[in-house]
């Protein structure tokens, strides 16, 4: 996660952010337009970053890798993406990993990726900045928007999506307990876990200690967290850990830096450290092992059928 700098933050408009791009609009709006004056690859490098505006995918189905990607890259028939918000806006120069190649031609895009295999999108140019990826063989569209490094508001995405940071580490160690504050049936708490997939609302707890591998914390309770915004200011969240047996947990969440949060009790006055053990790169699996099966971000809306006609046959 990039250092917070005030100076740099940007007014966030529409959905997310502003682009300081102001070529002529080329509309397609599902009617197709006049072609664009430019190659495809012309417009797929014209920006640094794609955000993936996940919550505007029209359609039932998913490309896994479109997914969990909160911003991708084509660079020079290489695609990055940042999958992960740890070392968010810094990995890889901002660009996050390389996941794959590309070729771009008329306005076909084939997207060799090292995990989902070959995936083939016809790709629509909405706006001046807003491109539509959509792929004939699910009949689903992504709409993803461009931003140069310079003025992507990595800082905005970070915090607004702490619910997928908290799931990329295997566990989180408590390596600090304030002197002060009531004592409480939290103290017992050494570790935590955040699930990713399912219903993506699971954590678990356990009052082990000093686990040098967190594959060998024996994890004593399993429930439901929920994180919560603060109004009027987005660097604190909320988090709630429903305790079936004493009752939800309730807590202010800060983020320290990549690798520690902190978590003050209000109900007793005490302040927690926790510190991630065991990161995962969401491009392999908590084993190292490269998988289908990985973190998805989550659609917050009711899905829709796509209006969108296919122009070719299904590959």
């Amino acid at each position: 996660m990039r250092t917070i700098k005030l100076l740099f933050a940007f007014a966030i408009s529409a959905t997310l952010f502003t682009s300081c791009y102001t070529d002529p609009i080329i509309v397609d709006n599902y009617n197709p337009g006049p072609a664009p004056s430019i190659s495809l690859n012309q417009l797929l490098n014209r920006y640094e970053l794609w955000y993936v505006d996940i919550n505007e995918t029209i359609g039932y189905n998913e490309t896994p890798f479109l997914q969990i990607a909160f911003t991708i890259s084509f660079r020079n028939g290489n695609l990055f993406a940042n999958n992960n918000l740890v070392g968010f806006g810094d990995q890889g120069n901002g660009f996050g990993i390389q996941t794959g190649t590309y070729d771009a031609y008329n306005n076909i895009l084939d997207v060799y990726h090292v995990i989902d295999g070959y995936q083939t999108f016809d790709v629509y140019q909405i706006d001046s900045n807003t491109i539509e990826l959509y792929n004939p063989n699910n009949d689903t569209s992504y709409f993803l928007d461009g931003y140069q490094r310079s003025n992507f508001d990595y800082d905005y995405v970070f915090y607004d999506n702490i619910h997928y940071f908290l799931q990329e580490y295997e566990a989180w160690e408590k390596t600090y307990t304030s002197p002060t504050g009531v004592p409480n049936e939290f103290d017992y708490e050494n570790y935590l876990q955040f699930l990713a997939g399912g219903n993506d609302s699971e954590f678990r707890s356990s009052q082990d200690v000093n686990v040098y591998n967190p594959n060998n914390i024996f994890w004593d309770y399993t429930g439901l967290y929920n994180v919560g915004n603060i109004s009027g200011n987005r660097y604190l969240k909320t988090l709630t850990l429903d305790y079936d047996y004493f009752a939800d947990e309730f807590f202010e969440l800060r983020v320290l830096n990549d690798a520690k949060i902190e978590l003050y009790q209000p109900t007793s006055g005490t302040v927690y450290e926790f510190t991630g053990r065991g990161y995962i790169q969401f491009l392999k699996n908590a084993e190292g092992k490269q998988t289908e099966q990985l973190k998805k971000r989550k659609f917050k809306a009711e899905k829709q059928d796509n209006p969108r006609e296919p122009i070719r046959e299904k590959i």
